[in-house]
């Protein structure tokens, strides 16, 4: 089972998607430093996970939603979840 996920960083006002099989590991490697984009972010707080049974579909999920290129979209669809 493959989830795909948006998190949030209040410090940078910035969304984050991804995806994957472990979002609790997932979720910690983003909010640990370790010289990547995600680290100007810290802390990262999850708002919504998908959740796919293969990782080809969280795949085209997460391509999706990166390509709207929108973050109109994607607070449209945080709401459309709650």
């Amino acid at each position: 089972m493959y989830k795909v996920y948006i998190l949030y960083s209040l410090k940078i006002d910035r969304y984050y998607i991804g995806y994957t099989n472990d979002i609790g590991r997932r979720l910690s490697e983003h909010n640990r430093r370790k010289g990547k984009y995600t680290d100007r972010g810290i802390p990262w707080e999850l708002l919504h996970q998908e959740v796919y049974l293969s990782k080809e579909l969280a795949q085209h999920r997460e391509r999706y939603l990166k390509s709207q290129k929108s973050r109109k979209f994607i607070e449209d669809l945080l709401r459309l979840s709650q």
